[in-house]
């Protein structure tokens, strides 16, 4: 069970938009390895934090947590007042794809679909209808300053276009939570710039909140709060 006593659930009157209480994650093996270790914190709507950490601190398996991607050995993960863990398989994947959205290093843009297509793909899942999808996508591929690639392919765009045609995708259908797995790390300084002003300002926008992994103190410092991830749990890191 991932759910226990000492872990009440957040008050009924205030929920945050994510809050994590004493997670815990291992891997088994030749050995076994604590990746997580009593990690708490909450994410009220309108925050974008950043969370760093060395290679191999747990970043990107917290965020798969997060997401329901995996379940935690010991703690709860609470997404608006719902416990991720105790759903099933279904109910996870309904929640990711109705609530969440993720922005990740590697893009993840479909070859053989266009850039509005692309950007359409988590309104088809959520069953928006047709006229409607199109204008949401058209209307934040002009947001990102490139609503005149709707009609090109991933394999034509610069590294800075791919990033926002991914970014689109991850906010067209106005999720409660944005994730971003190491977002620029592929990107030149200007363009990471760019596209960490363009998460934030969307997460603000569209009153939702977000979550940035990184390893550069430069993308961290955009973000209101900066946590550090370690063996020792998340830590708030103070200027």
């Amino acid at each position: 069970m991932c759910s226990g006593s000492r872990f009440p659930e957040p008050s009924p009157t205030i929920v945050p938009v994510l809050s994590i209480r004493g997670v815990t994650k291992s891997y088994g093996g030749v050995r076994t390895r604590d990746v997580l270790r009593d990690v708490s914190v909450d994410l009220e709507r309108g925050e974008f934090i950043a969370i760093m950490g060395e290679s191999g601190a747990g970043k990107s398996t917290l965020l798969n947590l997060i997401a329901g991607l995996d379940t935690p050995d010991a703690g709860i993960i609470f997404f608006d007042g719902t416990d991720v863990a105790a759903l099933d398989d279904a109910a996870r994947t309904a929640l990711r794809r109705a609530h969440m959205g993720f922005v990740f290093q590697a893009f993840h843009l479909l070859p053989h679909l266009t850039v509005a297509q692309n950007v359409r793909l988590p309104l088809d899942l959520a069953g928006v209808a047709r006229k409607e999808a199109d204008k949401r996508v058209t209307a934040m591929l002009e947001a990102v300053g490139i609503g005149a690639l709707a009609r090109d392919y991933p394999r034509t765009l610069s590294g800075g276009e791919t990033q926002r045609a991914a970014i689109s995708r991850a906010l067209v259908h106005e999720p409660a939570l944005l994730l971003a797995d190491e977002p620029t790390g592929n990107l030149d300084s200007d363009s990471a710039l760019q596209v960490l002003a363009l998460l934030r300002d969307q997460v603000k926008r569209r009153a939702g909140a977000g979550i940035l992994v990184t390893h550069s103190d430069t993308a961290a410092r955009t973000a209101d709060r900066i946590y550090m991830l370690s063996g020792a749990g998340l830590v708030a890191r103070h200027a």
